[in-house]
């Protein structure tokens, strides 16, 4: 048990972790730039903060042992769709 007890903490650490990064995107917009661009090259200032925000609510979600299963699913979809954004700019 004492082995679970550990996991559960090592993913409320990256929980906490994503959700100061999404907060980053706020405070240092600009540091982003450059990784948002290429995927979101329209409107790219806007989507630095949409990101920031999706990071700070699935990273919040993943803190709680209540809410951690909906951020999981927040994260695979979050994930899924920052891959197929990936895929249609190399195109």
């Amino acid at each position: 048990m004492a082995a679970g007890k550990q996991s559960l903490d090592k993913v409320s650490l990256v929980g906490g972790g994503l959700a100061a990064m999404g907060l980053a995107h706020f405070v240092a917009p600009q540091a982003f730039a450059p990784i948002t661009q290429p995927v979101f090259p329209d409107d790219t200032t806007t989507w630095t903060y949409r990101n920031g925000a999706c990071e700070t609510a699935i990273g919040a979600a993943l803190v709680s042992k209540r809410t951690r299963r909906l951020g999981l699913v927040g994260l695979a979809g979050y994930v899924g769709f920052l891959g197929y954004r990936a895929a249609l700019a190399k195109k």
